[in-house]
């Protein structure tokens, strides 16, 4: 029992990382930037990191989620709740 309930954990939030990501993505591309552009813009020396986040492999840091709905003008609600649009 105790092992299922693990798995079920464990699948949300990878759903959850996903929708993130997805997310992301779809601001990035709605300004026209490209991955490297936005790693440059946040600070990383390589795109890899965000790449892993876009993809749902990474959970995104905190810190992260603060940034991106600072940069793109969105509540942390709609970048972390699976129900709600980025807009």
């Amino acid at each position: 029992m105790e092992f299922g309930l693990c798995q079920v954990i464990m699948q949300e939030r990878t759903q959850k990382m996903r929708r993130f990501g997805e997310k992301l993505r779809t601001l990035r591309k709605r300004q026209g930037m490209t991955l490297q552009e936005l790693s440059h813009a946040l600070g990383h020396a390589d795109h890899t990191y965000l790449s892993r986040v876009e993809n749902g492999k990474k959970t995104p840091s905190i810190e992260l989620v603060l940034i991106i709905a600072q940069m793109f003008d969105v509540t942390t609600d709609e970048l972390l709740k699976d129900n709600l649009e980025v807009e």
